[in-house]
């Protein structure tokens, strides 16, 4: 028979365990968003480069452009807290002066936030699929295969200038489907997309 003293002991050690979990749903749940002004944007980049980390092919678009939505308001959810409706790569070149086209696909693409701290915050861009097609060469950068649209990009954002930085670590891009291309790019090679997008006009996203 349990004694008494040790009833307590076990009521207050589920107690303490029911109040953490309570808190740590709450803390979830307090994570919320204001974007302002939000509405249409558009955004164009200097150079966008991409790169398949095993080869270390790097093709140089001149500049990347995009258009799409942020949500308005406040309370808002990170997830899906914008999209991107249309993108442009321009004039992308590589080794030898090759010509790769670029073409987003599978979109509205989805961003979303995920923290924030003096200013600067960090999110991803997912449901990415984008194609490519040069001489003799063609293929799909996606996440986990040709056909899943699953892409992911992490990016950061700079209130201040309205600079919106995709970063070249963090990300699942990978190169699937790959036919000719002469060995610059290989099925299943990690690929990265670098660029610095200016948003006209610029949101103010701030947590909480």
């Amino acid at each position: 028979m349990m004694r008494k003293g040790h009833v307590r002991i076990l009521l207050a050690g589920c107690a303490a365990v029911l109040a953490a979990t309570l808190g740590a749903t709450t803390a979830l749940a307090a994570t919320t968003w204001t974007i302002k002004p939000g509405g249409s944007t558009s955004a164009k980049s200097g150079n966008a480069i991409f790169i398949d980390t095993a080869t270390g092919t790097k093709i140089t678009c001149q500049s990347m452009t995009t258009t799409g939505t942020f949500k308005s308001g406040s309370g808002l959810s990170g997830s899906d807290a914008g999209s991107i409706t249309g993108v442009g790569f321009n004039h992308c070149t590589g080794p030898l002066g090759v010509t790769i086209s670029y073409r987003a696909t599978d979109l509205p693409w989805h961003i979303n936030v995920t923290s924030y701290k003096s200013g600067v915050v960090t999110g991803t861009i997912s449901h990415m699929q984008i194609k490519m097609t040069g001489p003799s060469c063609a293929g799909v950068i996606d996440g986990t295969s040709a056909t899943a649209s699953d892409g992911v990009l992490k990016f950061s954002y700079t209130d201040s200038t309205g600079g919106l930085k995709l970063l070249t670590s963090g990300g699942n891009l990978r190169y699937y489907d790959v036919r000719g291309c002469a060995g610059l790019f290989d099925t299943g090679n990690p690929a990265t997309l670098g660029a610095t997008l200016v948003l006209s006009p610029k949101q103010v996203i701030t947590s909480p």
